[in-house]
């Protein structure tokens, strides 16, 4: 018999799995302190909490008999993630529960936008028949673009469609085989940008999304355009967005969610007559708060059943001897993921993870989810990925994974190959762990090189002539940009080659587009590895 403890507000039709189950006890005890807490936890087997409890390493360390902690909702950071996966404790969410909940208020706030209906409906109980001001626009035969196609964004396509809008998609991992299929035209930012007559984002707030919608869009951005945020706050340049609506720019807009929550009393979004604001209500409603307890309960008891099981966003245990062999490459095979997304271009289509040396004798799965993770994350956010889901993720997307393995050394102990398959291009990255030195990257599609995956990077496609070097560092010294490893690879003299370099912060976007310009340069993209 398995006891659970539920320490959070949760119905009890969203934990009639674990009631109804015969192998299965439950108290529901909520309010606890951590002491508390700690002084019951280690007669149970399983905890499931919502946000309230925080679930802490002492607690985990009191909670001897733990082999699960459910989160009925979609952010974990009330648990501490790193001392449940070194006790073993499987971490598990339920990402899926609020989907139509977020799209259905996606296009709640689509409407609103388009007819004026919160301001219309604060005159007219204010007393006056005002029918000439709100004259709104019809979401037949407009265009909708949705940056982001994942669960949200597929399901608010779908909607929109049946509206008879066309859809415009854009997601990293969208190819056109899977547009066809949702009935979407795949598209480029800038061709949303430039057509849409409404744009809603879905997409993680990453480096690379945060103000994907800013100063320089809005500057190209389609006349009379409105845009609806129920993801992130952030996505959308907030300041931007408030001086393109008084030029007369953007129609409208209407905003679940702010770069900073809750917003400061005198935050421009909250007093401006063309902007809808809600107060994250994304998620809540009475179906998607039991939908999420459900999917977290079956999860659950499948755990504790020792059956398969999805959405932990932990690494569950590994064989001992195998994790001795392994570990050590985790870091550098998420790196190696993280370095191949950045330079790639086009929606990812295929990974294929190569292993040379000692590593082709051991069980790599574990070591090809963190390779899985680094590219994934590039685009999804590093809190929406995570080496135990990586590999559920890509199925979603459609992403092939591909495991080769040699014994050939190729001149190190070992060697890790991430390679790049997209609908644009094919690019390639290896690297080896060096004794004394740590993770290395050995060489970037045809080119040897030696660089400390760390920190700030510029990948500069080049070619191999005398000056070049010297322009490049010109540039950037004249730019405050400090050089502080440089590493160059070449074939053959005065062919085609790179650069690498190591540079103390980021380079601002103008930098690389005069980088880009400089003679017999090709490319120049700058990337993070943390």
């Amino acid at each position: 018999m398995f006891k659970v403890l539920v320490s959070d507000p949760i119905s009890d039709l969203g934990i009639s799995l674990l009631v109804e189950a015969n192998d299965i006890t439950i108290d529901k005890k909520t309010g606890l302190s951590e002491d508390e807490l700690v002084a019951i936890i280690g007669e149970y087997d399983a905890l499931l909490v919502r946000s309230q409890t925080r679930v802490t390493e002492r607690i985990m360390t009191a909670g001897t008999q733990l082999k699960v902690i459910g989160r009925a909702g979609v952010g974990v950071d009330n648990i501490d993630l790193d001392a449940a996966t070194k006790r073993g404790i499987i971490v598990i969410n339920a990402p899926d529960g609020n989907t139509i909940t977020t799209c259905e208020h996606t296009f709640a706030m689509m409407m609103a936008v388009a007819r004026h209906i919160p301001q219309a409906y604060l005159k007219t109980v204010g007393g006056v028949w005002d029918r000439k001001s709100f004259v709104g626009v019809e979401l037949r035969n407009k265009v909708l673009g949705v940056l982001g196609m994942g669960r949200i964004g597929s399901e608010v396509a779908a909607r929109a469609k049946a509206f008879g809008m066309e859809v415009y998609g854009y997601d990293p991992f969208l190819t056109e085989e899977r547009a066809e299929k949702l009935g979407v035209r795949l598209a480029s930012v800038e061709d949303i940008i430039r057509d849409a007559d409404f744009i809603t984002v879905h997409t993680p707030l990453t480096p690379e999304t945060r103000h994907m919608i800013g100063k320089e869009q809005f500057g190209r951005i389609k006349k009379g355009v409105r845009i609806v945020n129920c993801a992130r706050g952030g996505i959308i340049d907030e300041n931007a967005l408030v001086e393109a609506i008084d030029a007369g720019i953007v129609a409208g807009a209407a905003f679940d969610v702010f770069e900073e929550e809750p917003p400061a009393a005198d935050h421009p979004f909250l007093k401006h007559p063309k902007i809808i604001v809600t107060p994250h209500l994304g998620a809540s409603t009475i179906e998607a708060q039991e939908n999420v307890a459900i999917d977290v309960s079956e999860q659950l008891l499948h755990i504790l059943r020792n059956e398969p099981f999805k959405n932990a966003v932990n690494m569950p245990p590994v064989p001992a001897d195998v994790l001795s062999k392994l570990e050590p490459y985790f870091t550098l095979g998420k790196k190696l993921g993280s370095f191949a997304a950045q330079i790639a271009e086009g929606p990812v289509k295929e990974i294929v993870v190569g292993y040379a040396g000692d590593l082709a004798d051991v069980d790599t799965q574990p070591l090809t989810r963190y390779v899985v993770q680094g590219v994934l994350a590039h685009h999804l956010g590093s809190d929406q990925v995570n080496a135990v889901n990586a590999m559920h993720l890509a199925k979603t997307r459609g992403v092939n994974i591909v495991v080769t393995k040699s014994t050939a050394s190729k001149g190190f102990t070992n060697q890790v190959s991430v390679t790049l398959r997209t609908d644009k291009e094919e690019r390639f990255v290896a690297g080896t762990l060096l004794n004394g030195f740590g993770p290395r990257i050995t060489q970037v599609d045809k080119f040897p090189v030696d660089v400390e995956p760390q920190g700030h990077l510029l990948l500069i496609s080049h070619h191999d002539k005398p000056g070049i070097i010297g322009r490049v560092g010109t540039l950037l010294g004249g730019n405050d940009v400090n050089i502080a490893t440089m590493q160059v690879g070449r074939k053959q003299v005065a062919g085609a080659a790179i650069m690498v370099l190591g540079v103390d912060k980021g380079v601002p976007k103008e930098v690389l587009t005069q980088l880009a310009a400089l003679p017999d340069l090709n490319n120049a993209k700058e990337i993070h590895l943390y």
